[in-house]
Formats: C-alpha cells, structure tokens, sequence
C-alpha cells in the first residue's frame, strides 16, 4: 500500500511515517517509480509507534521496543516483551519524579502569592 493510505488508515501524516522509516521504526519497499510500499504489518507497527510516542515515549524508547520485536504484534495482545515493561518503568518513575518536583514548586510559588496578598 501507498504511503497515504497508510497514513489515512493510521491516523497520522505520511511526513511522520516518513519520520519512523527514518529513524528505523518503519520499512517499505520500493517501486520502480520509486514510490514507497508498505505491507499490512507496517499498520501494525505503525499503529503502535503512534500509540507509543502519543504516550510519551521518546524515538529512542521505541527504537528499543522494535529492537525486541515488540512493534510487530498489538501491543495489549500476545506475550509481553521484557522491553515494554522495562521502558515503561522506567518512563513511569521519570514522570512519577517530574510531578514531584512540580508539586514542590506550586508549593512554593502559591506560599510566595500568599506572602504578597497578606502584604496588601
């Protein structure tokens, strides 16, 4: 299939499949004029890339998810990939962090506001 109609039965542009084949998460063969051919596991992989990085994993993240073979099946179905519940954890704890230190910031700045209404 051409790479528009992957795009349409994704949901994303063709500039950011062309973005995955790029960075190595997506292959195509070509035809002899030169134009992309994507089978039905592209759908597949695609459709999981998307989901990935719309979760908040980075290209890197899944550079290592497809590294195992775990871009090339659903991802709520069939064996768990040791990969997706290491990156997963790892992405959990590092935001799990961030909020954290945010909570203490908000803390801080609402203390500051506070400070300068009492100052009338």
């Amino acid at each position: 299939m051409r790479i528009g109609e992957l795009a349409e039965r994704v949901g994303v542009s063709t500039r950011a499949l062309r973005y995955y084949e790029q960075h190595g998460l997506l292959s195509s063969a070509r035809e002899g004029n030169g134009y992309r051919d994507f089978d039905e596991l592209a759908v597949v992989r695609a459709r999981n890339i998307k989901h990935l990085l719309d979760a908040g994993l980075t290209v890197e993240d899944v550079q290592g998810y497809a590294a195992h073979g775990c871009l090339d099946r659903p991802l709520n179905q069939g064996p768990r990939c040791a990969a997706e519940l290491e990156t997963t954890g790892r992405r959990l704890a590092e935001l799990d962090e961030r909020m954290e230190r945010l909570r203490r910031h908000r803390e801080r700045l609402a203390a500051h506001q506070s400070a300068l209404e009492a100052l009338g």
